[in-house]
């Protein structure tokens, strides 16, 4: 009998669960790390969606309704997007976007590289040269757009009277279609290429100087050299401002809305001004807040091509 107990008990004792081991000290630093990175990114996170992420349901929102800004909206479905589709003033700002941003962003980029390739030389003066440059970053869009005016008013600008003095006509930068398109081009492209040059100026001095000596024992040329070693090798910075010149493109406002209003006829309307005109001069919100949803989709939809661009490439080679 005794035996038949002592038997039991073991058997007992080996059915019963085995003590829980205690975290191992690797999973306890994971965990504090997780808790840690949570603990960093959770202003990131509430700001994000307190300020883009909360508006932007609120902006879907009201693309589903008629309102004029006063009182409860009327829920109309898609009605705003058929909308979008037969109004000949949204394809045409939408074509002035397009072109702006096929004219800019190509543009911006090149005299950006072009300008840090030369201050990344022995240029003489290339503190001075990179102050001036980048003082158009310093300010905002609105003034720069003033400076723009002081210098394109077809009345009294600055421009035009220097070409009077040499005896040329003047230019119609505000009555004309072509010329006031041209206006916002030249005062982006100032605006833009300091940015251009800072980003790729930073990518150029990364670059290992020992490549471009090989490449000269080798009989590489200055041509040679920018077009195999240079351009491939700041392809992340390309891809970047590539990425970050087209957002800007789609987005611009401030410099066609002080400089020409959108005018004249149209000819320089973008989608941002167009939804200004919808959403705050006749007051029809909901059909702004469309313009605005199809504006952040083709963003979107362009990024994601141009990031699929990207890994492809690089995984190619």
């Amino acid at each position: 009998m005794a035996s038949d107990s002592a038997s039991d008990s073991v058997r007992v004792q080996d059915a019963a669960p085995a003590p829980r081991r205690p975290a191992t000290r690797r999973t306890t630093r994971i965990r504090g790390e997780s808790l840690a990175g949570y603990a960093f990114l959770s202003p990131n996170l509430l700001l994000l969606s307190v300020f883009v992420f909360l508006p932007l349901v609120g902006a879907v929102t009201i693309s589903l309704q008629q309102t004029n800004g006063f009182g409860a909206g009327t829920f109309i479905g898609l009605d705003n997007y058929a909308r979008l589709v037969k109004d000949p003033q949204f394809w045409r700002a939408t074509l002035n976007t397009g072109l702006f941003t096929v004219i800019v962003t190509p543009l911006s980029m090149a005299l950006g590289l072009g300008v840090a390739v030369l201050l990344n030389s022995v240029l003489p003066a290339r503190g001075v040269f990179r102050s001036i440059l980048i003082v158009p970053m310093a300010i905002s869009g609105v003034a720069t757009a003033l400076i723009g005016v002081l210098i394109f008013d077809q009345n009294s600008g600055i421009l035009d009277k220097l070409l009077r003095f040499v005896g040329l006509p003047a230019v119609q930068w505000q009555s004309g279609g072509a010329a006031a398109f041209a206006s916002v081009v030249l005062v982006t492209l100032w605006w833009r290429v300091g940015f251009n040059m800072l980003i790729y100026l930073a990518g150029l001095q990364g670059l290992n100087p020992e490549l471009y000596e090989a490449a000269r024992l080798d009989g590489a040329g200055g041509w040679q050299q920018f077009r195999y070693l240079t351009v491939p090798m700041l392809g992340p910075s390309t891809f970047f401002l590539l990425i970050m010149n087209v957002i800007y493109s789609f987005q611009v406002f401030d410099i066609v809305f002080v400089l020409t209003g959108g005018g004249p006829q149209n000819a320089t309307s973008v989608l941002v001004t167009y939804a200004y005109d919808n959403g705050f001069v006749t007051r029809d919100q909901g059909y702004a807040a469309a313009i605005g949803v199809f504006l952040l989709v083709v963003t979107l939809a362009f990024t994601a091509v141009q990031w699929r661009a990207s890994r492809s490439r690089d995984g190619a080679e």
